[in-house]
């Protein structure tokens, strides 16, 4: 009885834990949206305050949707981003169920090698990753974009999956050979569905760093056909004249994918990440 009422109490004590985190991080949303529907004069005037009747002003959005082409960048960051998690989750998790499964010479070494990505930023190839875009004939595409979007997410995807996978029965995966199932099916319909929790927050922290990426966006794909939602936003960022309100509607849509991803992993998220934190 005691040792259930301090799972109870420690499972609790993690949800408040992650709610608390979670509200904090939403507070530089919340204050994005709110001044996204306020007039040029009550953003800098009162920039915690609500829109009120006197200070209510939708200019931005107007303003958003008739300068450029928002929805092209929209759809263009979709697709990366979506395409991207797909290679992330795919590669990332055989890559992972390989190394936990498969016991062979430099397994370890294998291991720290691919986690390297996560402590060298592949910012710092960016030349040597322009060059190569340039000589396949990738400038200004998408496929470009996903490429790098999914090198980047690999190593914290293999990280964090391996870890989830070697904690996969054996004896389920056993069974399985012997019933006739290839590797293939083993992966597929036994490992894969016992680890969403950990699919789903590596998708969640995966997406952010995409849909929000500046830098790779400006360099291998600034064309107006391939302009991403973040980069098409900095049309209203000149160098001497900011319009603040098209700015902040800008990023107020940009913002809906990430939580409408949230609300629909969010399940999935607190039992991936709180998984360690209860036992």
């Amino acid at each position: 009885m005691a040792q259930a009422r301090s799972h109870l109490g420690r499972t609790i004590a993690a949800h408040a834990v992650l709610i608390t985190y979670t509200l904090i991080a939403l507070f530089p949303v919340f204050v994005i949206v709110i001044n996204s529907m306020k007039s040029r004069k009550a953003i800098f005037a009162e920039p915690l305050a609500l829109p009120r009747s006197d200070t209510f002003d939708l200019i931005g959005f107007t303003t958003v949707l008739q300068q450029g082409d928002f929805f092209l960048y929209f759809l263009n960051s979709l697709i990366v981003t979506v395409a991207s998690l797909f290679f992330v989750l795919l590669f990332g998790a055989m890559a992972a169920f390989a190394l936990s499964e498969y016991r062979f010479k430099g397994n370890t070494l294998m291991g720290l090698y691919l986690a390297l990505g996560i402590m060298i930023p592949i910012r710092l190839g960016t030349v040597a990753i322009l060059q190569m875009m340039v000589a396949a004939g990738l400038v200004n595409t998408l496929t470009a974009l996903i490429l790098v979007y999914t090198a980047q997410g690999l190593p914290l995807a293999v990280f964090i999956l391996s870890e989830f996978m070697k904690q996969v029965s054996d004896d389920l995966k056993n069974a399985g050979r012997i019933d006739g199932l290839s590797e293939y099916r083993i992966f597929f319909t036994l490992v894969l569905p016992l680890v969403r929790p950990a699919m789903a927050t590596v998708a969640v922290f995966s997406m952010i760093p995409i849909w929000n990426d500046l830098w790779f966006p400006l360099i291998l794909a600034p064309s107006e056909a391939t302009k991403t939602i973040t980069l098409g936003s900095q049309v209203f960022i000149g160098q001497f004249v900011t319009n603040w309100n098209a700015v902040l509607a800008a990023l107020s849509l940009a913002i809906l994918p990430v939580l409408v991803l949230y609300l629909v992993f969010s399940r999935q998220l607190i039992r991936g990440i709180t998984a360690g934190a209860v036992k």
